[in-house]
Parts: structure tokens; C-alpha cells; sequence
């Protein structure tokens, strides 16, 4: 599987990054907040991508829970630090070490990109609060290509000899996708990166691409207009919404990964802030609010926190970290 010389940029804000020096790990320190007086400054919220994708809708709906329940006693304000498939945002993070008035979500990118590039940090640098969904995707192309099923996509993709396929991030959980259902099936691709959910998506409507993955929440509305035409899902049970759409394992194609949807603080955050976060993050995915956002954007739940959502990161970066090395990517 061939990746497009556009990832080059990505490894130019990676090694700006890589500058910064080494922190401490995420089993937390002392931050210097009294557990007593916390929280009592205004929160400075990034995301690490652009705005509309999954990992921007998923911050700003917990933020909007956090301020209509008031969680949080403070103003947040959320900030889209995107770049470098989420380098940039992640290491804004990472040099804030201790602070405890900074936090971030995750995606795939926040294990892949450090196995990618020299980052200077790694997931195992962070404070995890908690793993709240895992999100699957779509297999989409558009309506004008008249294919109409996966086979027909295979048959196509064989005749022609090698597609232009796209996702978010370089080495991510969408090329990882890109790359299992590609050799499985039989077909070879270019895979083309995006850092922006829109600029993902113009590149498939205008023909630069012929397929891409994307989270269900990102694509809905065009393949509910007739746009495009999803192909195939990845999750395990197929969506409620396109019960038609087969699932990837229905076809065979087993273990496929999904996108981790947590939050994160950085280094060296004392466990009474990071237990504060927890406590009121389990708060959060109980209202109304949070269960609707995950039936509109077709996440499955998945509860882990503290400890146990670190243990979920070191398992799935190993599993991540066999499969790109298997097929060279790293």
C-alpha cells in the first residue's frame, strides 16, 4: 500500500514538536492545585483536529453538557489546534505538564501519530480520565461513480489497478481500515491524508478520491441526501440507520479498529484532578444529552476510566504497532 507524498507535511510539524523536552508520566504528580479548591480557573479545551469531525463534535458536546449541567464552574473555552494528524493539538498538551486547566479528546491519531514520527511524546505521557465510545466507519463513495456494493467497488478497484483512497491522518486508524480491507480484498490503493474532515470530503465529491472512511457522524447527512453511497461498515453490528449496508466482518473481514473516543489531561496532573475529572465525566455520560450524541453519531459505548482506560491505550498501540509494521508503514 502506497502512502501519498502529501504525509510529508505532517512529519515537518512533527519534528518542530519534537523539540520539546520529556515530561512525566501519567500516573499523575502534584500539580500544586489544592483537591479542595479545584476547579477554580477557566478551562482551555483543545482539539486537536479542525472543526466538524468526530473528535471536534464529541469535545463540544461534552463542553455543552459540562456548562447546561453545570459541571464546571468556570468558562471553557474550546480550541481547534489541528495539524500534523493531531501532533500539533496533542503537544500543546504535553507541554502544559501539570497544569491541571488543560485537557484534550483522543482519536487513533493519539497512538498512531507517535509510532509515525518523532513527536517527543507518546500516549503513555498523558493523564487518562477516561474512554467514553469506540467509533467505527463507513466505507463511502459518491453516487456518480454508479457503484452501488462493496463487490462492485472490489470489481472496480481490481480492473483499474490501484485507487486513490483518503482518511483523516497519515498512518491512522483510517489507513490502518484502508490497508485491511484493501489486502484482504484483493485491490491495491493510494492512500491520500487529510487533517480536516471538509477537505476530505471535497476531495472525494470533486474526484481527487474514489473512496474514503469516515466516522458515521461525518458522513450521514451526505449519504441520507444520496451523495454518496455507503459501501460497507466497520463495526460489528450493522447501523441501525443503514441496516442494508453490510458490516466488514459479515464480509469476512474481522477485527477491524475503531476510533478511541476519550479524554485526556496532560503530564504530571495530580490523581485529585484527574479523580475530579472522572467523578464528573461518569456524570456526564449519564445524562440525556450524551446518550443522544452517541445514537446520532452511531458510537458504541465504551466505558473505561482511569487505569483501565490506560491498560485499552497499551493494548490497542501494540496491536496498531504490529499491523504498521507488518505492511512497512513505520
Amino acid at each position: 500500500m502506497q502512502v501519498h507524498p502529501r504525509r510529508r507535511f505532517i512529519a515537518l510539524t512533527a519534528a518542530v514538536l519534537a523539540s520539546v523536552t520529556a515530561c512525566g508520566q501519567n500516573d499523575g504528580g502534584d500539580s500544586g492545585q489544592d483537591a479542595s479548591e479545584y476547579p477554580s480557573e477557566n478551562l482551555d479545551w483543545t482539539v486537536a483536529f479542525g472543526p466538524g469531525g468526530g473528535n471536534d463534535i464529541m469535545a463540544r458536546t461534552i463542553v455543552d453538557i459540562l456548562e447546561k449541567e453545570k459541571l464546571y464552574p468556570k468558562n471553557i473555552a474550546v480550541q481547534n489546534r489541528e495539524g500534523g494528524s493531531g501532533a500539533t493539538g496533542w503537544g500543546y498538551l504535553f507541554k502544559k505538564k501539570g497544569d491541571p486547566y488543560v485537557i484534550s479528546t483522543t482519536s487513533g491519531s493519539f497512538i498512531t501519530t507517535p509510532l509515525e514520527s518523532d513527536t517527543g511524546w507518546t500516549y503513555k505521557d498523558f493523564t487518562t480520565v477516561g474512554l467514553f465510545a469506540a467509533d467505527a466507519a463507513l466505507f463511502v463513495v459518491t453516487k456518480k461513480s454508479g457503484i452501488a456494493s462493496w463487490q462492485e467497488w472490489v470489481a472496480h478497484a481490481k480492473k483499474k489497478g490501484t485507487v486513490a483512497v483518503g482518511g483523516i491522518g497519515t498512518v491512522n486508524v483510517d489507513f490502518i481500515l484502508h490497508d485491511l480491507l484493501s489486502t484482504k480484498a484483493g485491490y491495491k490503493t493510494d492512500y491520500v491524508p487529510f487533517d480536516e474532515e471538509g477537505q476530505l470530503l471535497t476531495a472525494l465529491t470533486s474526484g481527487a478520491l474514489e473512496a474514503l472512511v469516515s466516522n458515521p457522524g461525518e458522513v450521514m447527512g451526505q449519504v441520507e441526501s444520496g451523495d454518496m453511497v455507503p459501501l460497507l461498515f466497520t463495526g460489528r453490528e450493522s447501523l441501525s440507520k443503514l441496516p442494508d449496508v453490510p458490516t466488514g466482518e459479515s464480509l469476512g473481514y474481522t477485527d477491524l479498529p475503531t476510533m478511541p473516543r476519550g479524554l485526556i489531561l496532560p503530564p504530571g496532573v495530580s490523581r485529585e484532578v484527574r479523580d475530579w475529572w472522572i467523578k464528573t465525566m461518569r456524570k456526564v455520560v449519564q445524562t440525556k444529552r450524551w446518550q443522544d450524541y452517541l445514537v446520532a453519531n452511531d458510537l458504541v459505548e465504551d466505558l473505561r476510566w482511569g487505569d483501565d482506560f490506560t491498560t485499552f491505550l497499551d493494548e490497542t498501540s501494540e496491536e496498531f504497532e504490529r499491523i504498521l509494521k507488518e505492511r512497512g508503514a513505520i
